[in-house]
């Protein structure tokens, strides 16, 4: 049983509660423990903790898996076979090893929120974590970078639908009232959003797993499309494959995080778990399926075509070919099926932040459906707006990208970590100084993908 640190870290219940200004309020309001939760409890909670009920009774280990397994698997998988084209066949070992450093920074983020034990002082989302190891200050650091990490991550996934359908659709076209004619990308970040907005209103993340659900098959299906194209097209054989490159280095280790990215939302899903005992079994599984999906998907990729492997692995795919359909259908599938649960915090925060100052006041029942529907459609508006008017966005987002998902998947669970246990003796000396180099290494990738991504915005002008 790892001991309760609010205490000793000065952060009682009653000054944790005390520093926390309304805009300063967790993501997850304090809900029922697993005990509590299996006895059943009074219906008369109050508003902030009906913000995040995740069902009846929370989700379960199966459940669990499918939602985090659909957070770490995202479109990242597209760009593995470049990633492992440019770092060659000895970057696999690399690979692994951003798993293995993802999943131990992942459990990371499981041991800081139990640290914070229960009651008032629970840790129940990444700023909580924040609030714990270095308070409030802490707390708006941590805070400001994930629901900017989460933000940009949203629009990136419409931009992403906007483009491929116009290519997979070019020339489309529809006319609107007033003679507006709303064509290209715009028309279908538009089409996409509609398709969306139905699974951002699900707060229940037992109900979201199954659009999760969807997300994995979809990611098998693009495997699976692969396999296809070599077997009809090329074979499989790697054309001047490079055994180890050094100039491309950089580059593979950017991407390998950027698979492993999503640590902002792991506290949403350890929140919902019904046993929240069990989720670095249900992290260790969900990594450990994913990286295998990823690192089927590099190979054959690579195999298939070797140093010609695009950025995007899709583009190489021949048009007009059965699974080339295929490969770009299930491409447009899996922003879909994430979308939902990369906002949940964000919707969450912004929930209970118009509770808190009075905004709504009416929690239950089918007023409190429509203000989640309100402001969950509010957000998709946001990032519907961006995605559809901000210039360079792509090499703008791999800018952000590169050091806000480093610092969320790595830096903040690490230095979370290191100030939260390190002072009360739980922390040995050989964890502390593999921490130690786990974040000089996150320190290098934020700032070689920065420089990357400004030298790229900067040879557009």
């Amino acid at each position: 049983m790892e001991p309760d640190l609010a205490v000793s870290k000065g952060c009682t219940p009653a000054t944790m509660a005390a520093l926390r200004s309304p805009l300063d309020e967790p993501l997850l309001a304090p809900g029922k423990d697993d005990d509590e939760e299996q006895r059943g409890g009074d219906d008369d909670v109050s508003s902030s903790q009906l913000l995040l009920r995740q069902g009846t009774g929370g989700a379960s280990f199966s459940r669990s898996c499918l939602n985090l397994s659909n957070v770490i698997s995202g479109v990242g998988m597209l760009s593995v076979p470049y990633a492992l084209a440019q770092g060659g066949w000895l970057s696999l070992a690399l690979f692994a090893l951003v798993g293995a450093v993802c999943y131990y920074t992942g459990e990371l983020v499981a041991r800081c929120m139990r640290a914070g034990g229960g009651g008032a002082g629970a840790v129940r989302s990444y700023p909580d974590i924040g609030q714990l190891a270095f308070g409030a200050a802490g707390r708006k650091a941590i805070g400001a970078v994930m629901y900017a990490e989460l933000y940009l991550v949203a629009i990136s996934f419409l931009v992403l639908e906007g483009d491929n359908l116009d290519k997979l659709l070019p020339g489309a076209a529809v006319a609107l009232p007033g003679g507006c004619l709303l064509h290209g990308r715009q028309l279908f970040i538009l089409a996409a959003a509609a398709v969306i907005l139905p699974t951002t209103w699900l707060r229940d993340l037992s109900v979201l797993a199954y659009v999760s659900a969807v997300g994995l098959v979809a990611s098998a299906a693009l495997t699976a499309s692969l396999v296809w194209a070599g077997v009809a097209e090329h074979g499989f054989h790697a054309k001047d494959g490079n055994v180890f490159s050094l100039a491309g280095l950089p580059t593979s280790l950017s991407l390998y995080f950027v698979c492993f990215s999503g640590h902002g939302v792991f506290p949403t899903v350890y929140t919902s778990m019904r046993h929240k005992k069990d989720f670095t079994k249900v992290l260790l599984a969900s990594s450990v399926l994913c990286s295998l999906n990823y690192a089927v998907t590099a190979v054959l990729g690579y195999l298939i075509y070797g140093d010609d492997v695009k950025s995007l692995v899709t583009l190489n795919l021949p048009s007009g070919k059965v699974y080339t359909r295929v490969a770009i259908l299930t491409t447009l599938v899996t922003p879909l099926a994430k979308y939902a649960l990369v906002i949940q915090p964000i919707t969450a925060g912004v929930e209970e932040k118009l509770l808190l100052t009075g905004a709504g006041t009416t929690g239950q029942g089918g007023n409190g459906f429509l203000r989640r529907a309100a402001i969950s459609t509010g957000v998709l508006a946001s990032t519907v707006v961006a995605a559809c008017t901000v210039p360079f966005f792509g090499y703008l987002m791999s800018f952000i990208g590169s050091s806000l998902n480093v610092t969320v998947a790595v830096l903040f669970p690490c230095l979370s970590y290191l100030r939260i246990y390190g002072p009360r003796g739980g922390l040995g000396r050989g964890e502390a100084v593999g921490i130690v180099g786990i974040l000089v290494v996150g320190v290098c990738v934020a700032v070689v993908g920065t420089y990357t991504s400004v030298h790229q915005i900067a040879s557009t002008f």
